[in-house]
């Protein structure tokens, strides 16, 4: 069980008036208000980008048989991918990326009113694949790269190769080698000519957009309370592996 700890953020915390509760509220929101705009910004660069044409013709293994990238579209122009780490022999999926996808079904039908098709994509064989994704109950649409170079190309999976040499290209940087697997979201963009493109593609905390449920924690006043450890993210579990929340008032009447 995760046990709730002491956060500084609870502990002796202001207590004020009303009208200077409201007063900083106000300050507060003047920054957000700035971050939102960035935000907004920030976008506007991200749609600007050049793009990079797609030559290679990939394929993938899909529960209706084998699929090309262009095919993965299904119809519509844009596609979102969870690089979603999950090898060959792995008995599940990895925890953050399936808390990463936890969020996915309820977005896809508000997605593909927007032109998207979303899909995530691992290694890990078609049939490995189907066993987890029905063990956690999800929906959305999930393929095999395996025996394809994609995840490679898109630096998500790093060869025998690359861990004898202790070093791989990852969120734009030569890196020390930590996992076989590591995960990361890609946009492409198909044209009228069936033509496909790269657009986009984030790593490290820019899975984070996925992450819905860290938004929510962010508005709280523990935030998300986490442990002050290089693996922030070492208290999530597969959504079915959790051990049930506390009561309301548990931790209270487990101490008195």
């Amino acid at each position: 069980m995760n046990i709730a700890h002491a956060n500084p953020n609870t502990v002796n915390h202001p207590v004020v008036s009303s009208d200077r509760w409201v007063a900083e509220r106000k300050k507060l929101l003047a920054r957000e208000r700035e971050l939102t705009h960035l935000r907004d910004q920030i976008a506007r660069e991200r749609r600007a980008l050049p793009w990079e044409r797609i030559d290679k013709q990939y394929v993938f293994d899909a529960p209706e048989g084998r699929r090309t990238l262009a095919e993965l579209f299904e119809g519509r122009s844009q596609l979102l991918v969870q690089h979603f780490m999950f090898g060959p022999g792995w008995e599940q999926g990895c925890p953050s990326c399936s808390y990463m996808a936890d969020h996915t079904d309820g977005m896809n039908v508000h997605l593909a009113h927007r032109d998207i098709t979303f899909v995530a994509i691992s290694r890990a064989p078609l049939a490995e694949i189907a066993r987890f994704r029905q063990r956690m109950g999800w929906q959305f649409k999930w393929v095999s790269s395996f025996g394809s170079d994609f995840n490679h190309d898109f630096h998500v999976s790093f060869t025998a190769e690359e861990k004898a040499k202790g070093e791989v290209e990852y969120n734009y940087a030569v890196q020390s080698f930590e996992s076989e697997e590591l995960p990361g979201i890609s946009v492409f963009y198909k044209d009228d000519a069936r033509q496909v493109f790269h657009t986009y593609s984030t790593y490290r905390r820019g899975v984070e957009v996925m992450m819905g449920a860290y938004n929510m924690m962010d508005l709280t006043p523990k935030g998300r309370d986490e442990r002050d450890v290089p693996y922030k993210m070492e208290w999530v579990r597969h959504h079915d592996r959790y051990e049930p929340a506390p009561a309301a008032g548990s931790c209270c009447a487990a101490h008195a």
